[in-house]
């Protein structure tokens, strides 16, 4: 242990940040740090590990049709880069087998095993390549949970790590708690450890800064143990750890999931780690649905990335996997892009850029759309209509169409007798096909 952790006698808890009685404080130094974004970032998938915790338990049909789906959903841009599975159960052993039968080249698979070197036989013996190992920094857990001192910690750690490398797998350093640890005082010697070993090796050594409460904040200027452009660039600058080997792994306990694992990628990191639709411990991780949206802000493009595998993934998490994805979730809930407001609606038929970000019909295959209720007007019927049944140019129905007063007088009729939630997309189609339409067209424009 060439690097050696600064020792203390009681642990460093960050009372003054954390005073358990009251809401975290944010502390600010007004350090500005530049922003460093690397020319190769990518997301990680934990929806089988950390992700399934949170839910009903997959079966292994389950996760090898969603790890299909995520395949398909990469299709070959490799932004999708690895997913990683539990290896304990036999049901997760059989998945990861099918998984890698499968050759794929995205997303890797990936394993998370417990800190003790019998588990690298696991590993090894399933072919894997690569496994993450949990390496608790915080002394929350260093002193109470563990029940060590720093320099007994940091040496289990390495002891693992050592033993990973001696197998020829990649380990993967699950910094436990790092925004609640001593970064210059523990997370940096470790970390400059683990890259001698990585050097004297030759195999990869990765770091993955596990946000275990979602206590990270994004904002400039923040201080240590909180800022995630600290830890960023601390962990390359100081540390030494390549961008390459430097992931973000966030929960969204203070909403900021999503936002500090962009700042990873402004600040040096390469890597960023996600569940479809955010499932995970407690509130939930990082949305990988989410993060292909940021990267293609931040990069300009998805490469080849199929936005419109998210429908399909949505609509088997629900059917299949009895998970109800709550309908405003940006970009995959049933009303994310769903206005309410008569004069919206207005626009939308005038001009879908007025109140659509992009092409989400295009994008995500899911046209903007307008709920149908009492304050509806003619505007918002004719608009449900031609985004509902995709109708184009000269099929479009406008508003000025004397066919949609019926429409209309029909659901004003059904408030006038005290009806308060919205009318169905059921009851719409049926209404507007009837009177409108003639029965020509069905839901995306096709015949009946």
């Amino acid at each position: 242990m060439k690097f050696n952790p600064v020792e203390v006698i009681n642990p460093k808890l960050y009372k003054d940040i954390f005073p358990y009685a009251e809401i975290p404080k944010i502390k600010f130094n007004n350090i500005q740090l530049p922003m460093d974004v690397s020319e190769n970032i990518w997301i990680t998938d934990t929806t089988f590990r950390d992700g399934q915790q949170s839910m009903t338990n997959m079966n292994s049909e389950q996760m090898v049709r969603l790890y299909e789906y995520l395949h398909l959903l990469d299709n070959g841009s490799g932004i999708i880069k690895q997913t990683e599975f539990f290896l304990y159960s036999q049901k997760d052993r059989n998945a990861v087998e099918a998984c890698m039968d499968k050759g794929y080249e995205f997303p890797q698979i990936t394993s998370w095993i417990r800190a003790n070197k019998e588990d690298f036989k696991l590993v090894k013996e399933m072919g894997i390549k690569e496994t993450g190992i949990l390496m608790s920094c915080s002394d929350y857990h260093i002193f109470n949970k563990l029940n060590k001192t720093r320099q007994e910690a940091m040496k289990m750690y390495l002891d693992i790590a050592y033993g990973a490398l001696e197998n020829g797998i990649v380990p993967r350093c699950h910094f436990e708690d790092i925004t609640r640890a001593d970064f210059y005082g523990f997370v940096v010697p470790l970390a400059k450890n683990l890259m001698d070993l990585m050097n004297e090796s030759k195999i990869n050594v990765k770091i993955r800064a596990c946000d275990t409460l979602g206590l990270g904040v994004s904002h400039a200027g923040v201080e240590l143990p909180r800022s995630v452009p600290a830890i960023i660039h601390g962990l390359k600058y100081y540390a030494g750890v390549p961008s390459s080997s430097i992931e973000w792994h966030g929960h969204n306990d203070y909403y900021g999931a999503v936002t500090n694992s962009t700042a990873t990628w402004l600040y040096g990191g390469a890597s960023v780690n996600t569940t479809l639709f955010g499932i995970g411990e407690r509130v939930g991780n990082t949305p990988l649905e989410a993060m292909i949206i940021e990267y293609a802000q931040i990069k300009g493009n998805i490469k080849n990335i199929n936005l419109e595998v998210i429908k399909e993934i949505e609509e088997y998490f629900e059917k299949e996997l009895r998970y109800d994805i709550p309908p405003k979730t940006p970009f995959v809930g049933k009303e994310f892009n769903v206005t309410k407001a008569g004069i919206h609606a207005d626009g939308l038929l005038k001009d879908e850029e007025i109140y659509n970000s992009f092409d989400t019909g295009k994008v995500l295959g899911k046209p903007p759309l307008v709920a149908i209720n009492s304050y509806s007007g003619i505007s918002s019927i004719a608009y449900w209509i031609n985004s509902y049944f995709s109708l184009k140019s000269k099929e479009k129905i406008q508003k000025s169409d004397e066919r949609l007063i019926t429409v209309k007088n029909k659901i004003d009729e059904e408030y006038e007798k005290g009806r308060t939630s919205n009318i169905s997309t059921e009851e719409m189609e049926a209404m507007c096909n009837m009177y409108v339409l003639n029965n020509k067209y069905a839901y995306n424009n096709k015949a009946i």
